[in-house]
Order: C-alpha cells, then sequence, then structure tokens
C-alpha cells in the first residue's frame, strides 16, 4: 500500500512528536493525576493500612483551618506585593536601558547577575546580611533601633516583607530584561509620529508605548506571577513558614504536610489548590489586559 505524500509527512511529524508527548504524560500529567487521586484519601504514609477515601474533606479542610488560611493569605500578600513592586521598577529599568548603548549593554549584564543565582542560595546569603548579631545589614540596624532587636527576619510584622524585598531584588531584572525586550520591538515610526506631532514624553508613554506594551506586561505579569505564588527554595532556608507562621505558604505547607508529616492525602490537595489559584490567577490577568487592551486600542 502507498501513502501519500502528506500522508507519510503527517506519519513522520506523528513520530518525531511522540517521544516528547509520552515524556510529559510520564513525568507530569501521571504525577498530576495521582495527585488528584491521592487528596480524595486521608492517606498517610506511616499508616498506609488506614488509608480511607475522604471525598472532598482534605479540601474543606484546607479552606477551615486557620494555620491553612493564614498560608493562602500569606501566598496571596507575597505574590501580588512584590509581583507589583517588581512591575513597576522593571518597567523603570526597561525605560531607563531602552537606549542601545555600549554603557546600559554592560549595565544590564550587571544587572541579570541576580536573577542567575538559585533562590535557595539568595535566601541563605540574606539570612546572613540580615542577621542581627552578625550580618552585615542587620547588626547595624539593631544597633540604631531599626526594627526589632531580634532581627527583621524574626519578627511576624517585618519577616514576610524582607521577603518581598528579597524576591523583588532576584527579580525585578528578569521583569525589566522581558520589558526591555518589549520596548525594542514598539514600531519607531509611531514613536516618531508621536514626537513629531508635538506629544511629550508623558503623553507619548501614556498614549502610544503604555498600549503597545500591554502584550509584554501581561507576560511578564504571568511568569512571574506562577513562579511567586509557588515560592518555597527563599522562604525555607530564611524563616522555615516562621515566626508563628507569619510566612508560611502553601508550597511550605505542602511540603510540611507531604515530606514532614508524611500526610499525603491532605498535602495533595494542597497543591491542586495551589494549581487551581495559579490558573484562575492567570486567567484574571488574561481578562484584565484583554479588557485594556480592548479599551485603549479599539480592537
Amino acid at each position: 500500500m502507498r501513502y501519500s505524500f502528506s500522508d507519510r509527512r503527517r506519519f513522520f511529524l506523528f513520530f518525531m512528536a511522540a517521544p516528547a508527548v509520552l515524556y510529559v504524560a510520564a513525568i507530569g500529567l501521571w504525577p498530576l493525576g495521582q495527585g488528584i487521586w491521592y487528596s480524595f484519601y486521608r492517606y498517610n504514609l506511616l499508616r498506609p493500612a488506614r488509608t480511607k477515601f475522604v471525598g472532598f474533606q482534605n479540601y474543606i479542610d484546607i479552606f477551615s483551618d486557620p494555620s491553612t488560611q493564614k498560608a493562602i493569605l500569606n501566598t496571596f500578600q507575597f505574590t501580588i506585593f512584590s509581583v507589583g513592586l517588581q512591575l513597576v521598577f522593571g518597567f523603570g529599568l526597561a525605560l531607563l536601558l531602552w537606549r542601545d548603548s555600549r554603557f546600559n549593554r554592560i549595565v544590564l549584564a550587571f544587572l541579570l547577575i541576580p536573577a542567575t543565582i538559585t533562590p535557595l542560595v539568595v535566601g541563605l546569603i540574606f539570612k546572613a546580611l540580615l542577621g542581627a548579631d552578625y550580618g552585615l545589614i542587620g547588626y547595624f540596624l539593631s544597633e540604631a533601633g531599626i526594627g526589632p532587636r531580634s532581627g527583621l527576619m524574626t519578627s511576624g510584622d517585618t519577616a514576610l516583607w524582607m521577603l518581598i524585598l528579597i524576591d523583588c531584588w532576584e527579580w525585578t531584572p528578569l521583569m525589566a530584561l522581558i520589558l526591555l525586550a518589549g520596548l525594542k520591538a514598539l514600531p519607531n515610526d509611531v514613536l516618531e509620529a508621536g514626537r513629531v506631532d508635538g506629544a511629550t514624553a508623558w503623553q507619548r508613554f501614556r498614549m502610544l508605548i503604555l498600549p503597545l506594551m500591554l502584550p509584554s506586561v501581561f507576560l511578564a505579569l504571568t511568569l512571574r506571577s506562577m513562579d511567586a505564588f509557588r515560592v518555597f527554595d527563599t522562604i525555607f532556608v530564611t524563616t522555615g513558614g516562621g515566626p508563628d507562621d507569619a510566612t508560611n505558604t502553601l508550597m511550605m505547607l505542602g511540603v510540611k504536610e507531604g515530606l514532614q508529616f508524611f500526610n499525603v492525602g491532605y498535602a495533595s490537595a494542597v497543591g491542586n489548590v495551589t494549581l487551581l489559584f495559579i490558573a484562575l490567577m492567570a486567567t484574571v490577568l488574561m481578562l484584565v489586559v484583554r479588557r485594556a487592551d480592548v479599551r485603549i486600542n479599539g480592537k
């Protein structure tokens, strides 16, 4: 039986894509399915013989437990404030580096250094810097009477805000790089037309640059929001979720339940709720940016 060229091409593409599809199914979909399955059971690795189907009870416990509610609130607070600050400072840096000069290229290379450091190492660095006893920053702040004597990372009033600033230090350069790429792609003729028509710098930014930058802003917000919402490394090595759950997040809670208390069913439910929140957040961002695009550009 002879196959046509289009059929042979279709078979070729199928067999080329099959290994990648199987890999994603084995590494991504299968664990995800198992996590959903376990979330409907009261399953503890220390007592596997007592596994019991509980339906949605694990999810009910998540939204009724005060400790978990605090973790959800902390996660949203961390995500909203850290990503919001990164967007503002990142946009400012992108505008400053917009001009293509040798100095700006050198500054950009040095600016990206924080984003190349793993969050675990960043957490350890700032834990040492902010320590009230020996930290290069924390010691002098403590001596000057700024913040609690035990250190900014040990107080429930300041610990989460310190983590937000640490996240901004590390990831603002990445936000700036994404927005700078969007600025570089803007049509010069449109900007030049606005300049010739007598528009001020603020008018060009508000009426030309910002509307054209909405796709890049959406990409930057989505990527950073998804990453910030599942923050774990930095919190794990700095505060461990303390003090008194002041910095406890959904990822921290899921890891504690699964790897410390071996409560696999509850940990799976926490992971599924985290994925659901991330999907809802991405959807809301898409709708907001799309509505702004329609209002500004009329399409």
